[in-house]
Parts: structure tokens; sequence; C-alpha cells
């Protein structure tokens, strides 16, 4: 492929990943790791060490929309992210004295750990559920349209942490730091399903608090990569290139997705990075 094929390829592929970072909270690793390992051959340290630098502009933007829009907790976000950029260094450091496939394996590992367990919750969740009784649920009804839509355009209220609950979002950080680190995602795929479990923060919420932490706890990590000359800083600028106004758009479309819709979103998304990393590390693909 010429240069101007792979740039054009490095767009859509930014654009694509921003949209899905903007929607669901993740810094975009997920689809970024398996990309750059398979689709532009980079070698394992280097496709994890580039997605953490591709992750940072990714998630500024979306969170930068999230706060705007008011469809995040930024308290819950900044403690998360503070304690991740304290450990994701330590994530790092592991990662350089590991084998490449430890490192494949456990990215693979966690993403499907993380999917299934939201996978579950969406299972669980309420079909077609109204988030509350305000004006514009009673607006969709009176205009015939069905419960999910409803649902979808009413964001719930952001509820106010705790201190306690504030020290829990640096624990849960401290964890997603570390993991992000190590296998190069932005540790979204870890906090999103914490803050629903721990916090029971609906869905909505957790994307743009998620990635607040993001861009925080990549930063560090992306940092020491690049002293350590393993970001390729072509490929991780065209590909922001297109993820950052994506991540706008994904953000946009929070309040149109029902609750239900957008964990079934995440969950399929994560297993399927999972899948083809899994494949990969086996020689299948």
């Amino acid at each position: 492929m010429d240069q101007l094929g792979l740039l054009i390829v490095s767009l859509a592929v930014g654009l694509g990943v921003g949209v899905l970072s903007g929607l669901l909270g993740i810094g975009g690793g997920t689809v970024l790791v398996p990309v750059f390992k398979l689709g532009y051959a980079l070698s394992p340290i280097m496709s994890t060490a580039t997605s953490l630098a591709t992750i940072i502009p990714t998630s500024i933007s979306g969170a930068i929309s999230h706060i705007r829009r008011k469809t995040c907790v930024p308290s819950l976000g900044v403690a998360a992210g503070l304690g991740g950029a304290i450990t994701s260094p330590v994530g790092v450091w592991l990662a350089t004295i590991s084998p490449d496939w430890a490192i494949m394996v456990a990215a693979a590992a966690v993403i499907a750990y993380s999917a299934l367990t939201m996978f579950s919750k969406a299972l669980k969740a309420p079909k077609g559920k109204k988030a509350g009784a305000g004006a514009a649920a009673d607006s969709a009804e009176g205009d015939g349209a069905p419960d999910a839509q409803a649902e979808a355009l009413v964001m719930p209220a952001v509820p106010r942490m705790t201190r306690r609950q504030l020290v829990m979002g640096v624990g849960v950080g401290a964890i997603a730091g570390v993991a992000s680190g190590y296998v190069g995602l932005g540790g979204g795929f870890v906090m999103v399903p914490l803050m629903v479990s721990l916090f029971h923060i609906p869905m909505k919420l957790t994307s743009g608090t998620s990635l607040i932490s993001v861009a925080l706890l990549a930063l560090p990590a992306a940092v020491t990569q690049t002293m350590l000359g393993n970001v390729s800083w072509l490929v991780a600028v065209a590909v922001a290139v297109g993820s950052v106004p994506g991540a706008l758009l994904g953000a946009r479309l929070i309040p149109r997705v029902p609750e239900r819709t957008l964990r079934f979103i995440f969950s399929g998304f994560l297993l399927v990075g999972a899948a083809l990393l899994a494949l990969n590390q086996t020689g299948i693909m």
C-alpha cells in the first residue's frame, strides 16, 4: 500500500475508533492494538505503545464533549485518572520485561473478561424501560414513540460522589492503570464495568467519566513508551487525526442510544477485539 492509501486507511480507522471511544467510554485501544498488530504489522510492544499515544488526543476530545453535555461524573473521572496515572508506568515496565506472547494473551484475557461481565449485565437490564418520568419521556410517549426511544432521549441525573466513593475511584483507576500500561489499552475496558458494578452509574454516564480517566492515566504511560522508543508516531498521528472528530461524534450519540443497547455494543465490541488477538497469537490469522 502506498503512503496516500495508508493515510486514507489510517484516517478511516481513526474515525471509527473515535466514534466508539466517545460512545462507549474507551480510549480505543481495544481496536487499535489488534489493528496495529494485524493491519500495520507492528510488533506487540510497538502496537501497545502506539495505541497509548493515539488514545490521549482521542480521549481528551471525547471527554471535553461529555463534560460540556453533562454526560459524565467529572469528580469520579479525575479520581480514577489520578490513580491510574500513578500506576500506568508500572504496567509499561512490566510490558518491557515480558515476552511478546504474554502481552497479547493478557490483552485478550482482560478484554474478554470485561466483555462477558458487561454482557451479563446487559442481559439482566430491563427492556425498553424509561430512564425517568420527565417531560422528554412524556413528549415522546405522546408522539407515539416507543419506550426504548423515550428511554434513550432522557439522560440520567449526574450523581454526587461521596469521599469514600472517590477513594474507591482512585483504587479502580490504579488497577486500570497497570492494565493500561501493560497491554496498551486506555483502561476503559476495566473502568466502565467497575463503574457500573461498584458505583451503579448508568452506562450513559460511565462513557464520559471513563474518558476523563483515560486521558489522565494514559499520559505518563505514553511518555514512558516514547522515552523507550516504542511509539510509531507516523501511525499514531495519522490515526489520531481521524479519531478526534470521531470521538466528538460518538459523544453526541450518547443521548440517542438506549442503556441496554450501549451495554450490548460495548460487550460485543470487546469480544471481537479479544478474539482477533487470540487468533493472531495462535497463528490462525
